[in-house]
């Protein structure tokens, strides 16, 4: 076993009264080599850091030290330094350690926790693990180009200055903010400058964000139903009440009493999540019409908005605002890969002061240096390039997709043809609700999720979400036959 350096200042227990330092700095050394924390081959710290870490005399570390060596504990190296032996004698192994230390007890009384802190819920992470079909909001990964990637930041870390270890404003790294305003005014139809981006670490900190900024306890918030479970839980975090509304062909429907008094609408109109569907331009106008007349803000969530396979994009939402009443965010979480905590938000003139003060007292700002690996990624055309890319092979997966069950599922699964994003929806046509059907496919090596986790009532029981981005055509093939095996059964079964 190789030797392993000291890196950091060895951590002794408190010296009892009474006991010389020399017997206390042995028995703490040979106990943590028994117990394992000094593991075998781990050098110990040189006896003049030791002397000065712990106010001892060198004479009294070198006593220790001669007492271990003579026991078989440690071992010197000439010009090196001192060694846990890397094989301890066999009846060094018998010796009685202390107990381990046990978790500490269950509190019997309850916290005093703040609104919040009893309000807040836990939003579940990625799925880990193999890719099966039909795993939903996840990109393909394995396809992502991580050689290039390794360059780009290579190329920045190697030029990187002083500033580039210090920190940066709050509202993020200017390069970046550059050329994501350059990216959402050529491609996402967002009127904006620089200065309006904010750099923040993905969708859920520009939720909680605006929920600061603009929510009090009891406020009311609208949102798509069904809709993102995210934004719920960050809105209901802040003590608003949440409003669900109902989505049909053409978006977020605006009759009736749903929206009265809302202080925030929340939509994602460039492709609904989950049912995938695009707010239409009238739709688009109409609300923008009545949060101009409520005084109500828009966040508007560019969900899976980057990939459209058919149909003529409509512009952003915050596009078409000429008062001020929209939010415009997004992640690179889809586009690029799930753990580069990166995200923006476009926000009004007039509340970037707002927002930069905000930031500066939470986040304080987004990692630098990943802020400039991607300004550098997108500014020499390899994002675009990986975006064209990418919606080729999502709308081949999706082709494929459809073909398949078309096949295979008729009558037993109807799954919707959209224009855009990483996962559709699928309506169930053999009496089996969306909860049983995603049971009986997990039996069968095959995740599907049911509308109704997205939705507030029980109009979505028979609705399922599939995902396709992440699924390869071999394992899109093989999803669609275990699927159908597996609804076939449930479906004999009912």
């Amino acid at each position: 076993m190789a030797k392993q350096t000291a890196q950091f200042a060895l951590m002794l227990p408190p010296r009892e009264s009474g006991t010389s330092a020399t017997r206390w700095l042995y028995n703490s050394l040979r106990f943590g080599i028994l117990e394992g924390r000094l593991r075998a081959g781990a050098r110990l710290p040189a006896t003049r850091d030791l002397a000065r870490h712990y106010g001892l005399s060198r004479g009294t570390i070198v006593a220790a030290f001669d007492q271990l060596m003579s026991e078989g504990y440690v071992e010197a190296s000439v010009g090196s330094g001192t060694y846990v032996t890397r094989v301890l004698p066999d009846r060094l192994l018998q010796v009685k350690s202390p107990s381990p230390s046990r978790a500490p007890a269950a509190r019997h009384e309850p916290r005093r926790l703040s609104d919040y802190g009893r309000r807040v819920g836990l939003f579940p992470n990625f799925r880990v693990g193999p890719v099966r079909a039909f795993r939903t909001d996840q990109p393909a990964l394995d396809l992502f180009p991580t050689t290039l990637w390794a360059q780009v930041a290579g190329r920045r870390l190697r030029r990187a200055s002083t500033d580039h270890l210090l920190a940066c404003g709050p509202m993020g790294y200017p390069p970046l903010q550059q050329v994501v305003a350059e990216y959402l005014t050529t491609s996402r139809g967002v009127q904006c400058v620089a200065e309006q981006v904010a750099i923040v670490s993905g969708l859920q900190e520009a939720l909680d964000l605006v929920a600061r900024l603009f929510l009090n306890p009891g406020d009311r918030v609208a949102m798509e139903n069904p809709g993102y479970p995210g934004a719920a839980l960050a809105f209901a975090a802040a003590g608003s009440i949440v409003v669900p509304v109902r989505v049909d062909d053409e978006g977020l429907n605006l009759a009736g009493s749903a929206l009265d008094g809302a202080r925030l609408v929340y939509v994602t109109p460039a492709h609904q999540f989950p049912l995938g569907v695009s707010m239409s331009l009238p739709r688009r106008f109409a609300l923008l019409e009545w949060a101009r007349s409520s005084g109500a803000v828009i966040f508007e969530d560019d969900y899976d908005g980057e990939y459209r396979y058919s149909g003529r994009p409509l512009p952003a939402l915050q596009g078409l605002d000429r008062h001020g009443q929209v939010i415009f965010a997004g992640s690179f979480s889809k586009v690029l890969f799930p753990s580069l905590r990166l995200g923006y938000l476009v926000v009004p003139p007039d509340l970037i002061d707002r927002f930069a003060a905000t930031l500066s007292i939470t986040s304080r700002h987004a990692p630098l240096l990943d802020q400039a690996v991607l300004a550098d990624f997108i500014a020499a055309g390899h994002f675009g390039r990986h975006l064209r890319r990418m919606r080729e092979v999502y709308a081949e997966r999706q082709s494929l997709l459809l073909e398949c069950a078309k096949e295979r599922l008729a009558g037993l699964l109807e799954i919707s043809g959209i224009e855009a994003g990483l996962q559709t929806v699928g309506w169930l046509r053999c009496g089996i609700d969306g909860v049983s059907a995603a049971k009986a496919a997990v039996a069968r090596d095959v995740e599907l999720t049911p509308l109704s986790r997205y939705s507030r009532g029980n109009a979505y029981d028979h609705g399922l979400h599939l995902g396709f981005s992440a699924v390869d055509a071999q394992e899109i093939r093989r999803g669609v036959r275990e699927l159908a095996v597996a609804l076939e059964s449930e479906s004999a079964a009912r």
